[in-house]
């Protein structure tokens, strides 16, 4: 009698255990797979669910959220032959557990390595200006590229963002200079126009003015000697030559004679 009391309760107390540990709570936004025997069996959703001990295992839960994966830079090559490094970010998340578990051996680094070859593609079709304008497309192409090689893995990919393109430092140090070339060609040329219509301007005053052409260009003439020489007294590696005065009454007095002879018809 004591032994079948014995064992009623051993099996009682073996089948509280069981039922404790058959019992799995599954977190919100969470889902896990269970094989029995090393076969896929059924995926457990949030809340209260129960396999079978010692015969079911849960090989993989994860979360179905939208997750984060930060590519880190890579390099890539314009169509123009320019080296520069990209970085990007993708958003996606888990819309089948099971495929995502049996079809593909590691999620994060098939989706990484699809990303760094897509990347490399869609530069090398764009030269570095063309970079720089169109990120836009460049994201919605690596986006169309991503969803459409991630379905098969259970996977959806909402959204890729590049967040930095950017040459290498001796292509970045070429187009400084470039630019500074640049600006400094603006400006001789700015410069050159403003002489010119300072000198349009001078010429239509002598025209319409009444008093002695001479005096009033010794004057402007004089003014711009000025200006010039204070401009280049202020900068501190010039060295400052000043213009014989002399000499430059003489070149006035040679454009006067040269304007009155042209004015006289000669």
């Amino acid at each position: 009698m004591e032994a079948i009391i014995s064992a009623f309760f051993l099996l009682l107390i073996a089948a509280t255990v069981g039922s404790v540990s058959s019992a799995k709570v599954i977190n919100q936004g969470s889902e896990a797979l269970v094989e029995r025997l090393g076969k896929y069996q059924k995926t457990l959703k949030p809340g209260l669910n129960f396999i079978v001990p010692f015969l079911d295992t849960i090989v993989w839960e994860e979360s179905m959220r939208e997750q984060v994966l930060d590519i880190k830079p890579q390099e890539a090559i314009t169509k123009d032959n320019v080296s520069m490094t990209i970085d990007a970010v993708v958003y996606w998340r888990i819309i089948d557990l099971k495929r995502a578990y049996y079809e593909i051996e590691d999620l994060e680094a098939a989706i990484k390595n699809l990303v760094f070859t897509t990347l490399r593609s869609e530069i090398g079709g764009m030269e570095l200006k063309d970079t720089f304008s169109n990120r836009r497309k460049i994201n919605q192409a690596l986006l169309n590229e991503l969803d459409d090689a991630t379905v098969n893995w259970g996977v959806k990919v909402m959204r890729v963002e590049i967040q930095e393109i950017k040459p290498v430092q001796a292509v970045l140090d070429s187009l400084q200079k470039e630019k500074a070339a640049e600006i400094q060609k603006q400006a001789s040329i700015s410069e050159a126009k403003g002489v010119a219509n300072y000198i349009e301007l001078v010429s239509e005053a002598l025209k319409k003015s009444e008093i002695d052409g001479k005096e009033a260009l010794s004057f402007l003439l004089a003014q711009r000697y000025v200006d010039a020489n204070t401009k280049l007294g202020e900068s501190p590696n010039s060295k400052i030559v000043f213009m014989n005065p002399g000499a430059l009454n003489e070149a006035l007095a040679e454009l006067m004679k040269n304007n009155d002879d042209n004015n006289n018809g000669i």
